[in-house]
């Protein structure tokens, strides 16, 4: 305290972004869904006190390129490490079921060498492989991939991480990224930097939600937050990897996070586009993903759609108002889910979440305590609100064979 005020403490920033981050050309404001922390930050007890970074989350588009990337862009150190970061890969068995597959994906493609992944959270994918070494920016994941004994560069990677490894361990027969090439607040340096650490026949293989897969889902609301500045097109993937000196070869959507793009690429041959790219992109522009008149409609259907929820939820609420609302799933999707309907723990009394990394934590500005599944014990016939509904089929079955009479709320 001085002269009675507070004394004010550093905070973090967010930063316009008025440029496209594969060209550098002008982008155009397309979807905005107001204020929100970051999503993947959950609360600890003793930092109830203070109050969480917000930003304006908004999404912009440059259609000749086909990027789509948030306007106002924060700190990755700052996402990753303000708060006890508490997402594990291995965190469900839908997870390791995913990466165990991707792992055999990986080695039935042949490829020798060193196995680098970017963003390798505890390491049990970069686990998988002999020769590896794992890289992350969170202190605390690198801790736990630490503990298994697997080799992990603590740091955001870019070409000072690269130069790094390849001192260390040489160049790259393969270079894994899964969900963190969108992470990235600069892709193309992140590109650049992957080239220069991939040995002249290495591949790169990264994994990322796929806006297309969003857009048909009618679920991507959830999907935007501030961990992820950009969001892929395949047209956008080929015009920001070739600026790189990489270029696509192949590429798959998976069932993951509700739909991913599964890309492989090499260094830049001068190979024509494959007929495969070229047919994606024709079906993203057909699509209207690069259209400016599909998003004022798409803004308008998210807001009517968010109104007639909250009438319903409400009216639910009304007609049972000793009802005991309980959410599954503490993912950042959920977090941005319930900023967006501005839902909080006066009416969703708890979310269960069977990591032991986010019990007894909080949500981000709805502060909503996390707790153990077995709180639909407790209770005779409480609501169960699936916040991760890309597995809610798994997420019901288990609620069921704890709590019978548990009563399910879609989202």
């Amino acid at each position: 305290m001085s002269g009675g005020r507070l004394q004010q403490n550093n905070i973090t920033v967010s930063g316009l972004i008025t440029e496209c981050v594969v060209s550098n050309a002008p982008v155009t404001k397309i979807l905005d869904f107001g204020q929100h922390a970051y999503a993947d930050t959950f609360v600890r007890p003793d930092q109830l006190h203070l109050s969480e970074p917000v930003f304006p989350l908004q999404v912009y588009l440059n259609s000749d390129s086909g990027s789509i990337q948030l306007g106002y862009v924060s700190s990755a150190q700052d996402r990753y490490n303000l708060y006890s970061y508490s997402y594990t890969s291995s965190n469900s068995q839908t997870a390791r079921s995913h990466w165990d597959e991707y792992a055999q994906t990986i080695k039935g493609r042949g490829r020798t060498g060193l196995v680098v992944e970017i963003g390798s959270n505890d390491g049990y994918l970069v686990g998988q492989f002999d020769n590896a070494v794992g890289v992350d920016s969170s202190t605390e994941m690198c801790a736990l991939a630490q503990e298994k004994g697997i080799k992990t560069v603590n740091a955001l990677f870019d070409s000072v991480t690269a130069d790094l490894i390849k001192n260390t361990h040489g160049t790259a027969g393969v270079i894994i990224a899964n969900n963190v090439f969108n992470h990235a607040n600069d892709p193309v340096m992140f590109a650049r930097s992957v080239a220069e650490l991939l040995s002249d026949t290495g591949e790169f293989v990264f994994e990322v939600p796929y806006w297309l897969s969003m857009i048909e889902s009618g679920r991507f609301t959830d999907m935007v937050y501030h961990e992820h500045p950009t969001y892929f097109t395949i047209k956008m993937a080929w015009n920001l990897l070739k600026t790189a000196g990489l270029e696509i070869t192949d590429f798959d959507v998976v069932n993951y996070h509700g739909g991913s793009l599964r890309v492989f690429a090499r260094r830049d041959t001068g190979a024509d586009m494959p007929v495969k790219i070229q047919d994606a992109i024709v079906r993203e522009t057909q699509m209207g993903l690069f259209d400016l008149a599909f998003y004022q409609n798409l803004q308008l259907r998210f807001e009517q759609e968010k109104i007639k929820w909250l009438t319903d939820f409400y009216q639910l609420l009304s007609q049972d108002p000793d009802a005991v609302v309980i959410g599954v799933g503490a993912a950042a999707k959920a977090n941005t889910w319930l900023t967006w309907h501005g839902l909080d723990k006066t009416v969703i009394q708890c979310i269960a979440d069977a990591s032991s990394h986010k019990q007894g934590k909080y949500t981000p500005l709805s502060r909503i305590p996390i707790v153990s599944d077995q709180e639909f014990a407790k209770h005779d016939t409480p609501y169960a609100l699936i916040m991760s509904w890309n597995i809610q089929h798994h997420l019901q079955q288990a609620i069921l064979n704890i709590n019978p009479n548990t009563r399910f709320i879609s989202q």
